[in-house]
């Protein structure tokens, strides 16, 4: 008979049965909950939001007037510097007047004798000494040689060559010693009037029917007694500091652009504006009540090309929101639907979310929204 030991049956028991055992004593591990995501919100508020829209567009002269002379000779001098300020009358040139003197003198000359031979033919006519036909072409000749003094007068006066308008006189086309001729082709200079001046504007045909019919329809009303107010943006970026008004719009469309072209007027007195620069016209369009602006950090576009937002909801989840823009105002977008005063969309953080996620949220950082909206605000800007 084989000895067993002391503990048989510790030797019986199965090593199962320890670690049955001594799970336990183990506690179980708890599963940890993630913290909500972290994102920068926006409220959105409803505002009165003043629409312009943006023109390309060139400036013109108020008025342009080339100089030529009325009668021949020659040019004797040049009485104004080019490029400076001229009146309206004044001197420009001097054409040698000797010639036209002597007409004058011979004019005035005969003048005076059809003068005393009408009247003695008026004494003689009293008498029947002379004939009616006779007295007739005596007071014919003395009308003509009234005309013939007056024309010798005026060309007197033509040899001194004045600025028919009041602006700044451009290069002279000529100098002293020159001969020049009544009705020639070239001008002896040009003056332009700079203060008013023009800004010739294109706006597309649908854009101004658009506008007609958002005004027709009540989403849009007039600017007030500023509607036809025009800023100015020039072509390095700077502003013009003068407000311009709207003056009238063609009547014609351009079947090559399908544009109408419409003018404004602008003080210029610092000749800051010059013809022919390219600038860029802030033109009203009215008031949108209850327009709401986005940031344009809370918009972004699906593979359709559908505009999208994230909107935060009372309860801390967020919802992916499809909404119309209608225009870019500044840095934000305008929208027409999709969106609702006091609602918040999210600006920052948009990489850690996914609808229905729960999630903390505080004011955006990102944008500076009250200065950014309000300058946006004061002109709003079409989005081409």
């Amino acid at each position: 008979m084989k000895h067993r030991g002391p503990y048989p049956l510790v030797r019986r028991v199965p090593v199962a049965a320890f670690l049955l055992l001594a799970g336990c004593d183990m506690s179980e591990p708890v599963a940890s909950t993630p913290s909500p995501a972290q994102v920068g919100v926006y409220t959105l508020e409803a505002q009165s939001l003043t629409l312009a829209t943006d023109l390309p567009g060139r400036t013109a002269a108020n008025r342009v007037a080339e100089v030529r002379p009325q009668v021949s000779g020659i040019l004797v001098k040049r009485m104004v510097a080019e490029g400076t300020e001229v009146k309206q009358g004044q001197q420009l040139y001097q054409i040698d007047p000797r010639t036209y003197q002597a007409h004058q003198a011979r004019a005035q000359a005969n003048l005076v004798t059809a003068s005393n031979l009408a009247k003695r033919y008026e004494r003689l006519l009293k008498t029947n000494a002379v004939s009616r036909q006779q007295y007739d072409d005596a007071f014919a000749a003395w009308k003509q040689a009234q005309a013939e003094a007056r024309m010798a007068d005026i060309n007197v006066q033509y040899t001194r060559v004045l600025s028919p308008i009041s602006g700044r006189i451009g290069r002279s086309a000529v100098t002293e010693g020159a001969l020049v001729t009544d009705g020639q082709a070239q001008e002896l200079a040009t003056v332009t009037q700079l203060d008013p001046i023009y800004v010739d504007v294109t706006q597309p045909i649908t854009q101004l029917l658009k506008l007609r019919r958002a005004l027709e329809s009540g989403k849009l009303q007039k600017a007030g007694e500023d509607s036809a107010a025009v800023s100015l943006t020039l072509d390095d970026g700077s502003v013009y500091g003068q407000t311009g008004t709207m003056k009238f719009s063609e009547v014609n469309v351009d079947p090559s652009t399908g544009s109408v072209t419409l003018r404004a007027q602008f003080p210029n007195p610092d000749r800051q504006l010059l013809p022919g620069m390219f600038v860029h016209a802030q033109v009203k369009e009215g008031v949108r009540e209850n327009a709401i602006l986005v940031p344009q950090q809370a918009v972004f576009r699906d593979s359709r090309g559908v505009a999208q937002s994230w909107v935060v909801k009372n309860d801390g989840s967020v919802e992916l929101r499809e909404i119309e823009t209608l225009r870019t105002v500044g840095n934000a977008w305008l929208v027409g639907k999709g969106l609702s005063d006091g609602e918040r969309v999210v600006t920052e953080g948009l990489q850690r979310v996914r609808s229905g996620i729960k999630v903390q949220a505080s004011d955006a950082s990102n944008v500076d929204l009250a200065n950014d909206l309000s300058k946006a605000a004061a002109t709003a800007v079409s989005a081409n």
